[in-house]
């Protein structure tokens, strides 16, 4: 099994990819919580805040900032 990345060392576009994994993944979360399907409802808040530290990645690329 490979070791995962750490976003400081992903490429723009990797991190793109990943914001979308994570956001589906946030929508699904989401959904089970309706359904009452959800047994950690903690896994929400986590998604989110791992969706800002993506983004937070992708801005500082963009602004050139290391």
């Amino acid at each position: 099994m490979a070791k995962k990345k750490k976003y400081s060392e992903m490429t723009i576009d990797e991190l793109n990819v990943q914001l979308i994994e994570v956001k589906s993944s946030l929508f699904n979360f989401r959904f089970q919580k309706s359904m009452q399907q959800l047994e950690h409802p903690q896994k929400i808040s986590h998604t989110k805040k791992e969706i800002a530290r993506i983004k937070t990645f992708i801005r500082k690329l963009e602004l050139g900032i290391n």
